[in-house]
């Protein structure tokens, strides 16, 4: 098992998450996670991360379908926002690109995430690897991770 994987999976443990890890197949994108899983493509959660001019990293859950407006995101965040490079995103949470998970980060980042995920009874997520998600009922994700609902969608 990967280090990733693992890591996530005692993240679901030590936050008492029900949440089941699946092996769908590719899921790097929610396109692909939304086939791969057999669900809405709203239903995948977007883990996008983003860095601040202050460094301040900040991870935006938004559901599979929708866009980020990057003015509204930098209104959430406080500040002028930039894409996250491959390797700041490795850095701060220890998942690569398409992998990018919501809980066990390495370094927890500041955590928004877009209503819509509440309007179904289960979500998939990321779990640390492109072939690995874990199903959970999104508003005990949100809590699980911290994130603060927040209009950033287009």
């Amino acid at each position: 098992m990967s280090k990733s994987l693992a890591r996530v999976r005692r993240a679901i443990a030590e936050s008492g998450l029900r949440a089941e890890v699946l092996t769908p197949g590719p899921s790097r994108t929610a396109e692909a996670a939304a086939a791969a899983c057999g669900c809405d493509i709203n239903q995948i959660v977007k883990s996008l991360i983003f860095q601040g001019e202050s460094g301040q990293v900040y991870l935006f859950l938004t559901a599979g379908g929708n866009q980020l407006d990057p003015a509204r995101a930098a209104g959430v965040a406080g500040e002028p926002l930039n894409r996250a490079d491959a390797a700041t995103v490795r850095t701060v949470t220890g998942f690569a690109i398409g992998g990018v998970a919501p809980i066990g980060h390495l370094s927890a980042p500041r955590i928004f995430a877009d209503d819509t995920l509440l309007g179904f009874a289960t979500v998939y997520a990321a779990a640390g690897t492109p072939e690995h998600v874990f199903s959970v009922e999104p508003g005990a994700l949100f809590a699980a991770c911290g994130a603060r609902i927040a209009e950033f969608v287009a």
